[in-house]
């Protein structure tokens, strides 16, 4: 499938040795890496459903070497192994590394594994045991890119539903992620947050906390290998509203917590913004909202809203967003704004090119589609999207409905890639700049190459998305304490 909208085209990522879609299977919660030597190579994750009637799903993956043309979908990283909650990071050589998060049908344990690839996602190797990263549910992991001597640490936090049995954790590698120390509390237990590393090596973990708080923490000393990780700073950040759960994504979440840091070297470096898309107070829809502080973290802004439409009935969720290296934010998330039912959805986009005091006006940048439908056996479509970020636009991994399945008389969930940029519609990726020499990572001893799921069955091209049945719009709920998982 290849979607076409105002310019901006969407390319099918989980096909078949074809390149068409393969009928039947669900693909959602779709982290996407780009080589920041090579634009062209990309990797994407996500979690593979081949049959959507049963919860079992798989830790999958495609890669491209043309900017997102064409896709290519190996198999699985390990064959009849329950995978969740993908995470993908790329150094600054171009090694890719892949965060899974492992459990059975019965999910009674939430243990992650790290991998890595060094030929741009084409095959993976696995650096820790089975198990063997420790984290749990939801992580999310980065990587110091630094010049300090935390170059090459690798970070990850977790939700409490964790390896070593709750509390939520945050552990460190020193070496590639082929060992992990001992897990750590973060204080005031951020959740469903990303991480990321300033200039100077501190590390930031964002993660939101209960009702409207959310919170931002620091760790100056995570960098030094000899230490033992402490968090020298906690700061509370009001983003306008609170994340919650069900209302227009079944029983996933409709926004998690993103932070990022400007790495430009300009005036705005060091900068942190935070993004989610939280449900105000009042409120039974989302809104797109942003914060960012310029003084490393003690402070945050007011919370501003991006969606630009002022219409507190309509939902905008899955809110994501990625710094460029020359400064400008780029947001992207989904938007029923243009919909009669309000659950039909396009993904949207803006950016800002003044650390974000103003945002650009919002542009859908893909069609319509009824994230209802296609529901594997968990009733939702993934609890995320991401973005990565060039000079020039962004790169964007999402899931959406856009093949219809005659045997199940719906539309079925894939995984797409499309680029953004705030010249519009079809810019090719650039190839990046060549970057610093990086201290060599530690190989661990190579695992078997992963073993392909069963072969797809090759369909014709996709039919033209039929215009779905209406459905009521679903009641939202604000997140219960404690959280359910959102595995």
């Amino acid at each position: 499938m290849i979607s076409v909208y105002d310019g901006f085209i969407s390319y099918q990522v989980n096909v078949d040795q074809n390149g068409q879609n393969i009928l039947g299977d669900a693909a959602n919660e779709c982290p996407i890496s780009v080589d920041p030597t090579d634009g062209n190579k990309m990797t994407i994750a996500w979690r593979q459903f081949n049959d959507v009637t049963s919860n079992f799903r798989q830790g999958g993956w495609g890669y491209t070497t043309d900017g997102g043309v064409n896709w290519t979908f190996p198999g699985i990283l390990q064959n009849n192994v329950f995978r969740s909650d993908p995470v993908t990071k790329s150094n600054e050589v171009g090694q890719f590394f892949y965060l899974s998060l492992q459990s059975n049908q019965q999910e009674s344990f939430f243990c992650d594994d790290l991998w890595r690839s060094t030929n741009g996602g084409q095959t993976w190797v696995e650096q820790s045991p089975d198990q063997g990263a420790g984290g749990g549910d939801k992580e999310w992991f980065t990587i110091d890119k630094t010049n300090g001597p935390g170059h090459g640490f690798q970070y990850q936090s977790d939700d409490g539903f964790n390896c070593s049995g709750g509390g939520v954790e945050f552990q460190r590698s020193t070496n590639g992620g082929v060992t992990w120390q001992s897990p750590i509390a973060v204080p005031n237990s951020p959740i469903y947050g990303t991480l990321d590393v300033d200039t100077n090596g501190n590390l930031f973990i964002g993660g939101w906390a209960n009702g409207s708080i959310f919170r931002c923490v620091r760790s100056s000393n995570a960098q030094n290998g000899g230490q033992t990780p402490t968090f020298d700073q906690n700061t509370g950040v009001n983003l306008g509203g609170t994340i919650v759960q069900g209302g227009i994504n079944g029983v996933g979440l409709c926004g998690q917590l993103f932070l990022a840091i400007d790495h430009s070297g300009g005036p705005t470096n060091n900068n942190i913004y935070m993004l989610a898309s939280v449900e105000p107070s009042g409120r039974s829809t989302t809104d797109v909202m942003f914060v960012r502080s310029t003084d490393g973290g003690l402070t945050f802004s007011t919370p501003q809203r991006i969606n630009d439409d002022g219409l507190t009935t309509k939902w905008h969720w899955f809110g994501t967003f990625a710094v460029a290296p020359n400064g400008r934010l780029d947001a992207v998330w989904y938007d029923t704004r243009n919909a009669s039912n309000n659950t039909d959805s396009q993904l949207f986009y803006s950016y800002s090119t003044d650390a974000g005091v103003t945002w650009s006006p919002n542009v859908a940048v893909s069609n319509s589609f009824n994230p209802f439908e296609g529901y594997p056996n968990q009733s939702k479509i993934g609890d995320y999207i991401t973005i990565v970020s060039d000079n020039t636009g962004g790169n964007v991994a999402y899931s959406a409905t856009f093949n219809f399945n005659p045997n199940r008389n719906q539309h079925e969930e894939d995984v797409y890639y499309v680029r953004v940029s705030p010249s519009g519609g079809a810019t090719p990726t650039p190839t990046a700049t060549a970057t610093a020499t990086a201290t060599a990572t530690p190989t661990a001893t190579p695992t078997a190459t992963p073993i392909p799921t069963s072969t797809p069955t090759p369909t014709p091209t996709a039919t033209p998305r039929a215009t779905p049945t209406p459905r009521s719009q679903p009641t939202p709920r604000t997140r219960p304490t404690p959280p359910p998982r959102p595995a």
